[in-house]
């Protein structure tokens, strides 16, 4: 990847290595093929190429995705566990059709009280949900608790799939002024709040926008709450 970032040989390539890697177990393998599709979904975020990355990652991670499933199983060690929820995850950002069925059912019974969702699976479901939400998706993540809400980072990174009768644009605006000021509140640890912060300036210039203008309007407060620490120079640098 390093190469195909330098010009030195085709991201096509790089495609192709990492196709050969369906059959890989194990979980350092997976997160750093996850984190360079990821550098590579966002260069393609804005451009007609978008959705057929999508697919790739479908066909890359669905094979592993089939094999772990969503359930631990007897002999799984922690690695297992960390490896289904990076697979989880980006089959369902990827609009993977079963684990978005499983991630919205799963959600449902854990807001209802009838399961709840283990630690290992709330980030994946959250991220899932959330990316192929609407504004009601938003409400109930709000409210299920305050550190779950650090999830919603993730709707600014990607495209969101709106219903038609909303304003695409301005839906976006509301939930990325919603993020933002939400993790104001004292109950949210201080570290989340930048998390968010970077996540949405990160994941689009509509995002940079709304970021940057929300450091600015509050700073004071910013400043006050994070004095000389190293979360302000890592909030100056996201």
């Amino acid at each position: 990847l390093s190469q195909a970032r330098a010009g030195i040989i085709s991201t096509v390539e790089v495609l192709k290595v990492m196709e050969a890697f369906v059959n890989e177990p194990n979980y350092t393998v997976w997160s750093d093929l996850s984190c360079n599709l990821g550098i590579l979904s966002t260069l393609l975020s804005h451009t007609d190429f978008y959705e057929e990355s999508q697919l790739f990652v479908k066909d890359v991670f669905s094979p592993i995705g089939e094999r772990l499933g969503w359930d631990p199983k007897p002999g799984e060690g922690h690695l297992d566990a960390l490896l289904r929820g990076l697979v989880l995850g980006k089959l369902g950002k990827a609009g993977h059709k079963a684990t978005l069925e499983e991630a919205r059912r799963r959600f449902k019974d854990h807001v209802e009280g009838k399961h709840t969702l283990s630690a290992d699976l709330r980030s994946p479901v959250y991220v899932t949900i959330l990316k192929h939400g609407d504004s009601t998706t938003l409400d109930t993540m709000l409210k299920v608790s305050a550190h779950s809400v650090v999830y919603t980072a993730s709707l600014c990174n990607e495209k969101l799939n709106i219903p038609p009768y909303n304003q695409h644009a301005v839906f976006v605006e509301t939930v990325l002024n919603t993020c933002l000021h939400f993790h104001l509140q004292e109950e949210v640890r201080p570290q989340d709040t930048v998390s968010v912060i970077g996540g949405v300036a990160g994941g689009s210039k509509q995002g940079r926008k709304a970021a940057w203008k929300f450091v600015r309007d509050n700073w004071e407060e910013l400043y006050n709450r994070y004095q000389g620490g190293f979360l302000i120079s890592r909030l100056i640098k996201v």
